[in-house]
Order: C-alpha cells, then structure tokens, then sequence
C-alpha cells in the first residue's frame, strides 16, 4: 500500500490570536519558521519516512512551510490550489472559538457569505487524494492547513458530522496514512 504524509502549516499570528485565518494570506511567526525548519530535519533524519514529493497550498504560510522542509531534506515541492485552505467568508479574521463560527462548521453546504462551502472544498481534495491515491510510484507529503487535515482524515476514516467539525491537529503535526487498493 501506497502512503501519503500530511502536516498542518507552521504557527501564523492568527493562530496564536485564536483568529479564523481561512484563505485570507497569513504568514508564519518565527516560531512556525522554526517549526517547519525541525520538522524538515526530523523527516531528514527519520529512515522509515520516504517521501518523494511536497505538494503545498500556495497560501504563504504552507509555502514558506514546504519550502523550509524542501530545503532540508532536497524533496521536490510544488503548489496546488486543491489544498489551499477554505475561504470561511465573513468569519475570516473572527474568533475561531466564538458560537457562532462553532455552529456555523457544521453547515457543510454554506459558503459563509462569499466564502467555499466545506462541500466543495471535499470535493477538491478528494480529487487531489485519487490522483496521489493511483500514482503508486510516489509518497506525497502535503503542506497544507487544518480545515484540509479535517478533509483528508475524512478520506481516509469514517466520521460523525461532529467528530468532522471538531477534527483539528497542531502546526507542523506530521500524519502518515495508507492508500487501500
């Protein structure tokens, strides 16, 4: 079987104010550089993780992720708009832990006033994953953001409305999932 590797961006600002930062361009704190600098180090050192390829969002804070990681270990990377993170519309620079934005993630068909619903957004990703899914001579590591690390931990496993909402995982968090034949 075939794996894919997965890794949220390295910390932005917004994070650290608990801010929406959806497709509104955010860049990575010094920290998140250092972040992206350890990660590409520990995926350097780490024998068992092969990758041969980086696809990232083209939004500045996983670019500047994948980019650090690609200048330590010599992987090749390149973007691809289909895991830029989802525009949340009017909640984009709002608190992500207020109510509102809470309920309103549940709502898989809204585009939150000019954003992308969360369907669409599946959409795409689930058609980035087939074409990695079928190219079996390649690991693809992608550098992408949390609302994406919800879409392709759902590809992968089964989960509730709730469990898919709430799905999140830390800056420059490094996952490992198997493509089934």
């Amino acid at each position: 079987m075939s794996k894919l590797y997965f890794t949220r961006h390295g910390q932005t600002i917004w994070n650290v104010e608990g801010k929406v930062c959806g497709a509104t361009d955010i860049e990575l704190t010094e920290l998140g550089h250092e972040q992206a600098k350890e990660l590409g180090e520990h995926i350097k050192a780490d024998k068992d993780t092969k990758i041969d390829e980086i696809v990232a969002s083209p939004l500045v804070r996983a670019k500047n992720t994948a980019e650090h990681i690609s200048g330590i270990t010599g992987i090749p990377m390149h973007t691809d708009m289909r895991v830029i993170e989802q525009n949340f519309g009017k909640y984009e620079g709002g608190g992500r832990r207020s109510e509102e934005f809470t309920a309103a993630k549940n709502h898989f068909v809204d585009n939150f006033d000019g954003g992308e619903s969360m369907l669409k957004v599946a959409a795409r990703v689930y058609n980035i994953l087939d074409e990695m899914k079928k190219d079996k001579d390649k690991t693809y590591l992608i550098v992408a953001h949390n609302g994406i690390a919800r879409i392709v931990n759902s590809y992968f496993y089964d989960m509730t409305n709730e469990e898919f909402a709430s799905y999140g995982i830390k800056n420059c968090e490094l996952l490992c999932y198997e493509f089934k034949d």
